[in-house]
């Protein structure tokens, strides 16, 4: 067997049984909560890891963790502490001292993670028994082990996938295959800044760190990379799986705040809080109340979460700045005031070159809501807007399943059309700014290569149509009510 994938298979069985402990819990309650049991414990083993890093390259690395609080004193030995003892342990002095650290200006920003993960995080277990077998098979990864690490990667993907069916949390996960799909496009390079400002569980920021990685050829192009990413997440489980995988991919001192980036007024923005890269998928369907719509000039306003996130994109990207932000086709087609002053703001300051039509169930079970990925610079203004709409394959009619799900070859019709968009393809059409404006701005624009052969109705054509079904119905009814007179007779 290859040796990965026999480490993948023990790490996946690891998990597995990680869980099952954990079902035994009263204080564990679904999916959620198990995910945020895991992820607060498997950041303090990966932090303990890389500090052994930082002390073995740093002669005076200092760590803001009370030594009696590290993971190696209290957790990596397997006949540690159990039981009641364990229980107040983690509950009365881990916790509480962890989320009190003191921390000024001065603070090595790796250490403030530590303080802003454990704000959030809390202990759901009852049971110090189950929480010491829990600590015990989390010590079975050993992440100083390359391999170990690296498979570990790929199932905490699977964690974090776990979450498109736990209820509401569905809406913190983006699929790999769409954000890798996305930031390809992008292509980031070495020195560009690189943002999210609803980063979930950070799936942008390791695809770019992924991407990124292929570039680096100095120690100086790695220093620059760690620094080049930035992430804000308003939700405390989402932020804390974030950090976690970053540091899981040797992102040292992820800059990720826990914040809502809708609560700073954008007139505010310089040019140092602009970014090269802007890659996104805003939450959609949220309502945002007035005091937050008031960071937004006036005919921006709207209650509608991912319109706000759309005129903050538009004030935070750089001049010649790339973005790919994901929106459902409510944001193409909708005619309100606020989304009409937006693509209009949209199309006259950038170059909307391009928008994916995603197939549904992409994001399924979470949301069967059809979406798009809008690629847009800041070069100049729209003069067309070429579609791509990715097509169901074969054998799949109404849409993915967590059965069938998206996979990267049902991108590859897209990828080579990208860049050779001559060729004839069935999938791709563009619509004019002239079409746009006369549409009064409604981008939902329907694949004209598509069901050519249906024939089109005049409204007298389907008034009558309709007139003529409804007499039918009417006789059948009447019809089947004479029927069953004579059955009572």
């Amino acid at each position: 067997m290859d040796k990965g994938r026999g480490k993948n298979m023990t790490i996946t069985s690891l998990i597995r049984s990680i869980q099952d402990i954990m079902r035994q819990d009263a204080g564990v309650d679904g999916d959620a909560q198990r995910i945020s049991q895991l992820v607060w414990m498997l950041f303090l083993k990966v932090y303990d890891a890389k500090e052994a890093e930082w002390e073995l390259f740093e002669e005076n690395y200092q760590s803001i963790i009370p030594e009696d609080l590290r993971w190696r004193n209290w957790a990596a030995d397997e006949e540690g502490i159990t039981g009641d003892e364990l229980l107040d342990f983690v509950n009365e002095r881990l916790f509480k001292e962890l989320k009190d650290l003191t921390v000024d200006e001065n603070t090595d920003k790796r250490a403030l993670i530590v303080k802003s993960v454990f704000e959030d995080s809390y202990n759901y277990m009852k049971s110090g028994t189950l929480l010491r077998q829990l600590i015990n098979k989390l010590n079975e990864i050993d992440f100083d082990e390359y391999e170990d690490r690296h498979a570990f990667n790929d199932i905490y993907e699977n964690i974090l996938r776990d979450l498109q069916s736990a209820g509401n949390a569905g809406e913190y996960y983006t699929p790999r295959v769409l954000t890798e799909f996305m930031i390809d496009i992008l292509d980031p390079k070495i020195g560009d800044k690189i943002a999210d400002f609803a980063c979930g569980t950070g799936g942008f920021l390791v695809s770019s760190l992924n991407h990124l990685e292929k570039g680096i050829k100095t120690v100086e192009d790695r220093k620059t990379v760690q620094s080049s990413l930035f992430g804000i997440e308003k939700k405390p489980l989402p932020h804390l799986l974030c950090m976690t995988n970053l540091l899981l991919h040797d992102l040292d001192s992820p800059t990720i705040l826990r914040d809502n980036s809708l609560s700073s007024n954008i007139r505010d923005y310089t040019e140092k809080d602009k970014y090269d890269i802007i890659a996104m998928n805003p939450p959609f369907g949220g309502v945002e109340e007035a005091g937050v719509q008031i960071n937004f000039p006036m005919e921006f306003r709207t209650s509608e979460t991912a319109d706000l996130f759309m005129a903050l994109i538009m004030h935070r990207l750089k001049e010649t700045g790339r973005a790919g932000v994901i929106l459902p086709d409510g944001f193409l087609f909708g005619n309100d005031n606020a989304k009409i002053a937006i693509k209009e703001k949209l199309l006259s300051e950038f170059n909307l070159h391009t928008i994916v039509r995603v197939p549904n169930g992409v994001f399924a079970p979470y949301t069967s809501i059809a979406t798009n990925v809008l690629f847009f610079d800041k070069t100049k203004p729209t003069e067309k807007i070429d579609y791509y709409q990715v097509p169901l394959p074969e054998g799949i009619k109404n849409g993915f399943t967590k059965t069938r799900p998206f996979r990267p070859e049902h991108l590859q019709g897209v990828k080579d059309w990208w860049n050779n968009r001559d060729q004839e393809d069935i999938n791709a059409y563009s619509a004019t700014i002239e079409e746009i404006k006369k549409a009064n701005y409604n981008l939902d624009f329907k694949n004209p290569n598509l069901n050519k052969d249906e024939k089109e109705y005049s409204l007298h054509e389907l008034l009558t149509i309709m007139d003529t079904k409804s007499k039918n119905i009417n006789r059948l009814l009447g019809q089947l009510s004479e029927v069953l007179e004579g059955v009572e007779e």
